[in-house]
């Protein structure tokens, strides 16, 4: 009987230990494949026209690792271990993560409205609204005060055009001197003043220790609205692009098709290499997709010094295809111009 009960506990603790390992967080995050999120409900521009195929995101799951989804993750196939410093700067915490994420979305909402109103030779304007704080650095005055995502709108009195006059303006002063900011969080204003200091890791360098980007916004006629709370990252910037413009016109671009894709977009409708592409690859697969839009990116000779094996976009998405053995067509873009030169050779399905 008692050796029975020393076994019971010892049972019991090795079944704790084995639990309680499940929430150790591991110095890596975990990249999957995630899903196809078709776009037609997310993004409404006012009196659009409607479509009879989709146009549709992808998504790569990301997750922090713990013992058990490292090991599973380095037996399986197009699971990728990530050390955390390569997905995020050291400066940054994982709530500074998450803003700048969103941040970036916010921005590729901006870029496909721009370009797919260019596109379709219909009016929009693109206003500049203050400065966005990404992240603030510890031990820098500002940590006392600032939180990524404030917008700051004036500094002294002073409303600048851009986040590099506000640099310029900071750069005459010296450590000690103190500035006065107007900003604005979670829509509600606020007033702060704050002291500049030195920077720890650059001596010659002096500011208030932010990180920050022009926060913009743009406004179209007809008005568009998008759903993407849940959404991070600039890499929906093409598929966005595609389905405003679509929205905007009165032909059909999908003609019937499940057409998926990736890439980011520039103002100018530049398509731009992204992250995970093999994984999105499966995403729009067994979403049951057509067509897959990839960015037929160009791979410069620092970024293969940098990285000896990085190949573009579009070379993986077809090697990823072809290991799953899809009948999706995998079609290279490096344009707007080239996806919708796509669609406009396809036949009616």
């Amino acid at each position: 009987m008692k050796h029975r009960n020393i076994r019971r506990r010892i049972l019991i603790v090795a079944v704790l230990i084995l639990a309680l390992l499940s929430f150790v967080p591991l110095p890596y995050y975990i990249e999957m494949p995630g899903s196809a999120m078709q776009l037609a409900p997310l993004i409404k521009v006012k009196g659009g026209y409607p479509e009879k195929g989709q146009l549709m995101l992808t998504t790569v799951r990301m997750g922090r690792a713990n013992p058990y989804t490292y090991l599973w993750a380095k037996m399986r196939k197009h699971e990728d271990v990530v050390p955390v410093r390569e997905i995020m700067d050291k400066n940054m915490t994982d709530e500074e993560y998450n803003v700048y994420q969103l941040y970036l979305m916010e921005s590729a909402k901006h870029n496909a409205i721009q370009a797919a109103f260019k596109k379709a030779k219909r009016p929009f304007s693109s206003h500049y609204e203050g400065i966005y704080v990404l992240n603030v650095y510890d031990g820098m005055p500002a940590a006392k005060v600032l939180k990524a995502g404030d917008r700051i709108t004036k500094v002294d009195g002073h409303a600048f055009k851009s986040s590099k006059q506000f640099m310029n303006y900071v750069a005459k002063k010296k450590a000690g001197d103190k500035v006065k900011l107007d900003y604005m969080r979670h829509k509600k204003a606020k007033m702060a003043t704050v002291a500049l200091a030195k920077f720890k890791e650059n001596h010659h360098k002096t500011g208030i220790g932010i990180s920050l980007v022009d926060d913009r916004t743009v406004k179209s006629d007809p008005a568009v609205k998008m759903d993407t709370e849940k959404i991070g990252g600039p890499s929906a910037g093409l598929m966005f692009t595609l389905e405003i413009y679509n929205q905007l016109t009165k032909q059909d671009i999908t003609k019937g098709y499940k057409i998926a894709g990736t890439g980011t977009i520039s103002p100018n409708g530049e398509v731009g290499r992204i992250g995970g592409i093999d994984k999105k690859v499966i995403a729009a697969d067994k979403a049951g997709a057509d067509i897959f839009f990839a960015p037929d990116d160009t791979i410069t000779p620092e970024m293969k010094k940098a990285e000896p094996g990085i190949k573009p976009n579009y070379e993986e998405a077809k090697a990823a295809a072809k290991e799953i053995g899809t009948n999706m067509k995998i079609v290279p873009v490096k344009t707007l111009d080239d996806a919708l030169a796509y669609l406009n050779g396809l036949k009616q399905k």
